[in-house]
């Protein structure tokens, strides 16, 4: 299975590409079948999507992110 991550945490991301609707486009492209959003301050430590996200993975599973910075 082909999961995507995308996390929004401001508003004024919408305005440089990285809004939820942008990133699951990027993703849907690039072959996710699932995806889990979360919105959320990468200040915070919780993520309960990628939490879930985390807990479904199983062997052979792939996880695709639009940038690095959306899940760390």
């Amino acid at each position: 299975m082909i999961y995507g991550y995308a996390r929004v945490s401001t508003n004024g991301q919408e305005k440089n590409g990285n809004s939820l609707e942008a990133q699951e486009s990027t993703l849907r492209t690039a072959g996710a079948e699932t995806i889990y959003k979360d919105t959320f301050t990468g200040t915070k430590a919780s993520r309960p999507q990628l939490n879930a996200l985390l807990k479904e993975l199983k062997a052979g599973d792939t996880i695709i992110i639009t940038k690095l910075d959306r899940v760390a």
